[in-house]
């Protein structure tokens, strides 16, 4: 413990749910190889009220943390400190994973090798039965100057470390360590060392259970970190506890850059239909509401996922999973806007001129009953609809995108046609003799969400070549 860089940690909280409840102060000692570095604590604003209970327990109070700075306002210097040491708290689980959900509100990512001291005493002095931690300051004659605050009790931490290793040797607390630190993040199905060979580099990973068939699919920009944060074991919801208990072995395929992560992980997905992934996100029942208000003045028409084609976008508004909820979507439009159900298509007429049942209850503006031209209603709905227009493709034919490697390795170049993936090659050569086989556009919803993202903003380094039509 004493012979790298380490961190203690502790924090006070509002409760014990790390996905409800909130950091109220954090408390971080920095130790390299014995040396201490620096302390720092701060009171953190949880943005809710502190239970009358643990204000008694720790001594704070609503008042205190009122002026306090908010979790996002301390995350950068707070992950700048623990980033890369060893995570060492007094039941760790509970600390590590309140600060793995308080940087996910954030947008970041946090991960890190974490020792636990409970479990540390209970392997030095297993003659003992209670390892928590005010039995641990009177069994080792040590005194907190603030128990039940972040800093007075991670100062405890490191006393207790100092005193084990005193106590037990600095190799047999090695050896300690060594053993929790590995065993805390490889699930039982998987060798020890599973995780060493995962390249720390973009990617799509693959979980397999019993028979090799697949449980999970997932991609990252650093695979390896990823893959185990599934298994930290902290706060992790219900599908990976599961996928921690059958998997069994672990594939991957390293990819130059994110977007091409991202397009493999939405093949391998549907291709694989992994027991664990959310949805497997099939084309199916996918449709759009096709409209052009210049042509006839007709209803929206929905056309469906046998009939969407790309060249048409621009024209085609939304793109959903189903029939049921491209209708209901049309339907909030409508209510939303003041349109007219009967001229969407989307109520019939109960007698010849009435009004739909929305002007009945004064929530259209009475279009069908001639109190607004269908001109002026069909201007409305291309209004309405406008967030949900489909974009049309931006080039005259095929492109090709070159991803750089994130490790100077040889690059990607992706092959775009009308929002479809037609393939990944590594070479202009091997781009060549693609392109020669003229491989037909298949249309897919996830893929045209990842391109749309991509080429709004593409990331530096990329190149966009056009190629022949």
């Amino acid at each position: 413990m004493l012979d790298e860089h380490v961190v203690f940690v502790d924090l006070e909280t509002t409760g014990a749910t790390a996905t409800h409840d909130r950091i109220t102060e954090v408390g971080v000692i920095e130790v390299n190889r014995g040396r201490l570095i620096s302390e720092w604590s701060t009171l953190v604003n949880p943005g809710m009220s502190i239970p009358p209970m643990i204000q008694a327990l720790t001594g704070i109070t609503n008042p205190m943390v009122a002026l306090a700075p908010a979790f996002e306002d301390i995350q950068h210097e707070l992950l700048q400190r623990l980033q890369g040491k060893l995570f060492i708290a007094h039941n760790a689980r509970f600390d590590y994973g309140f600060l793995k959900n308080e940087f996910r509100r954030c947008n970041v990512t946090f991960n890190a090798r974490v020792l636990c001291t409970v479990k540390l005493s209970r392997k030095l002095y297993p003659q003992h039965a209670r390892h928590n931690l005010d039995a641990l300051l009177e069994r080792h004659a040590l005194d907190c100057e603030a128990r039940h605050r972040a800093l007075g009790d991670a100062k405890v931490l490191w006393l207790l470390a100092q005193k084990w290793t005193e106590e037990r040797g600095a190799p047999l607390v090695r050896a300690a360590i060594d053993v929790l630190v590995k065993t805390q993040t490889v699930p039982a199905g998987l060798p020890d060392l599973a995780f060493d060979h995962i390249p720390e580099a973009p990617g799509v990973y693959i979980f397999h259970g019993d028979n090799d068939v697949v449980l999970y699919v997932g991609k990252s920009i650093n695979m390896r970190s990823r893959v185990m944060a599934h298994f930290s074991g902290d706060h992790r919801v219900n599908k990976d506890m599961q996928i921690a208990r059958e998997i069994k072995r672990i594939d991957w395929k390293q990819t130059a850059g994110e977007l091409g992560a991202l397009l493999l992980e939405s093949k391998l997905v549907k291709q694989l239909s992994p027991v664990h992934n959310r949805q497997l996100r099939r084309n199916s029942q996918l449709c759009a509401w096709h409209w052009r208000h210049d042509e006839h003045l007709t209803a929206p028409a929905l056309a469906t996922a046998a009939n969407i084609d790309p060249a048409q976008f621009g024209d085609l508004y939304g793109l959903f999973r189903s029939r049921a909820t491209a209708i209901e979507a049309l339907r909030e439009i409508a209510a939303t806007h003041g349109l007219c159900n009967i001229l969407l298509g989307l109520e019939k007429r109960s007698q010849a001129d009435g009004p739909c049942f929305a002007r009945q209850i004064k929530r259209c503006r009475g279009a069908c009953v001639g109190l607004e031209s269908p001109a002026q209603h069909a201007l409305r709905v291309t209004e309405a609809l406008g967030s949900l227009r489909t974009l049309p493709w931006p080039f005259i034919g095929r492109i090709a995108v070159r991803e750089p490697a994130a490790d100077g390795e040889s690059a990607e170049l992706h092959i775009l046609d009308r929002w479809c993936h037609l393939g990944t090659v590594r070479s202009e050569a091997e781009l060549h003799d693609f392109t020669e086989t003229r491989a037909a556009p298949v249309f897919d919803v996830d893929t045209y969400k990842i391109l749309k993202r991509f080429l709004a903003k593409p990331p530096r380094g990329a190149e966009i070549i056009r190629l022949a039509a």
